[in-house]
């Protein structure tokens, strides 16, 4: 079931649309549900994700807010792989500093910005080695690029890793 996204920033995804969330990646919205939170009745997107079948429940009204979005198209993640391979990116010597940087890459939703925090990281772990916390952070963008690419281009997770390596050792 792949095809292109409608790119029209709507207020309402529908059930079957591919979507991003920032910080968790792309998916499929499963259902749209009605459940009463802290005594207040909302409507939730429930999105399916690739990595795990995990389910990840998002407010409507809220959706702006978050950062959520419809998925690129096949040609728009082309694009950003290709730019993967020439990336430079700077990374703060204090530890503290090159988090938040990344963290804010990182929930800004864009692909590229995504693709800047595992292009930086890796060559840091390559330098110097990771601290835990930036081995997780690494790991994240590797799966939120992988879900949005392999979604977009209608191939296996697999695939989608495959093709990002090779863009980010590129």
């Amino acid at each position: 079931m792949c095809g292109q996204t409608d790119r029209e920033v709507n207020s309402m995804f529908q059930v079957g649309d591919k979507i991003v969330h920032p910080m968790h990646g792309a998916g499929v919205v499963d259902e749209i549900v009605t459940q009463k939170v802290d005594g207040v009745l909302r409507d939730y997107y429930s999105l399916k994700l690739p990595v795990g079948g995990m389910q990840v429940m998002i407010p409507t009204d809220h959706c702006g807010e978050i950062g959520v979005r419809a998925i690129l198209t096949g040609a728009e993640t082309e694009q950003v792989l290709g730019e993967l391979a020439a990336l430079q990116v700077d990374m703060d010597d204090n530890w503290n500093h090159r988090y938040r940087t990344n963290l804010e890459r990182m929930k800004s939703g864009s692909l590229l910005e995504v693709g800047k925090v595992a292009k930086g990281l890796l060559d840091r772990e390559a330098r110097r080695g990771l601290s835990t916390g930036e081995r997780k952070m690494l790991h994240a963008a590797k799966q939120i690029l992988a879900s949005e690419v392999g979604l977009a281009q209608c191939i296996s997770y697999q695939e989608a890793e495959d093709r990002i390596r090779r863009a980010l050792q590129a």
